[in-house]
């Protein structure tokens, strides 16, 4: 049998893994009684630890929310998982304010590892090199309130800004938030036009108070994930371009991610992508390097800026070559 403060950490970890265990459950997981299972659960919270006690038969318990956080028990595997995200928090976030919190979190977090964990993480963190982010990122704030409505189940209201610059005032039940790359989308229903929508959360500024609660409507898919790959590539931009690749359909799509673009297979040997971005910069890279060749079917821009891009190019190999003044 373990001695008290064994059980009782045994204890603490049970609770914080499962959310309503019965105090049968416990005796038996721990080898004591249920009356040992009442006197620890006593203990813990004399200890700081809010734990409810659950009515119905048998009685049971449920880790609560406190007014601040106690310590948590993680195992190996939870501990490294957890330091390697903060230190990727700390070098490339799109989240304003959270690079600050995770290195804060980390110099609580790293002397509390045991070597051997330590070395995995400083193993794994060496090796991993974070490109810096500089696009446009996100208040904490933000994320945590629309998460809220999500939970809660009530409508949002907030001014967005389109990628032609345009703004208009939204109404929107909101559903999932979506991590994408470094940016962060917001899956809802627009209540004005009685469709799915899909925004970029740093491009809107909410407006309160939120709207009443709403009656959840079935979700637009059943693979949510594949739906929301499409729905990404349909994202509106300043610049959507189609361009055909000349390639098989299965060597275009090993090269073309599902959520950049939108392949459509046009014969044997050639495709149609629909591909969008705010940049033209970052479309001439992207359509340049796939490793196909193509031709532009629109939009004009994109055919200008190649031209500009190629000729720039012919320049700087030129001068390499010894003639600078071509």
């Amino acid at each position: 049998m373990l001695d008290t403060s064994a059980r009782l950490l045994r204890l603490l970890g049970l609770l914080q893994t499962h959310r309503e265990w019965t105090g049968g459950h416990l005796a038996e997981e721990l080898g004591v009684t249920d009356r040992t299972v009442r006197r620890d659960v006593e203990k813990l919270r004399s200890l700081g630890y809010p734990i409810d006690a659950i009515g119905g038969v048998g009685g049971g318990y449920r880790l609560a929310a406190g007014a601040s956080l106690p310590p948590l028990l993680l195992d190996d595997d939870e501990a490294v998982a957890v330091a390697v995200g903060l230190r990727g928090a700390a070098s490339g976030a799109a989240v304003t304010g959270i690079a600050e919190s995770s290195v804060r979190a980390l110099t609580k977090l790293d002397p509390m590892l045991p070597s051997r964990l330590r070395y995995q993480v400083t193993t794994l963190s060496a090796a991993v090199v974070s490109l810096p982010h500089r696009g446009p990122s996100v208040d904490a704030t933000t994320l945590v309130t629309i998460a809220a409505a999500i939970r809660d189940t009530t409508r949002l209201r907030f001014d967005y800004t389109s990628a032609g610059a345009e703004t208009s005032l939204r109404d929107v039940e909101p559903y999932r938030l979506v991590s994408s790359g470094r940016r962060w989308y917001l899956l809802s229903w627009d209540v004005a036009r009685a469709d799915w929508r899909t925004f970029r959360v740093d491009r809107l500024r909410l407006r309160t108070p939120g709207g009443p609660r709403f009656a959840p409507r079935p979700l637009p898919a059943e693979d949510l994930a594949r739906y929301l790959e499409v729905a990404l590539t349909r994202v509106p931009y300043r610049y959507e371009a189609v361009l055909v690749l000349h390639g098989a359909p299965d060597d275009v799509r090993a090269e073309v991610p599902e959520w950049l673009g939108t392949v459509e297979e046009r014969g044997p040997d050639r495709c149609q992508l629909r591909i969008g971005s705010d940049d033209l910069d970052q479309l001439a890279v992207w359509v340049s390097t796939f490793g196909f060749e193509f031709e532009v079917v629109e939009p004009d821009e994109l055919r200008t800026h190649l031209r500009t891009l190629a000729t720039r190019m012919h320049r700087a190999a030129d001068a390499l070559n010894g003639h600078p003044d071509r």
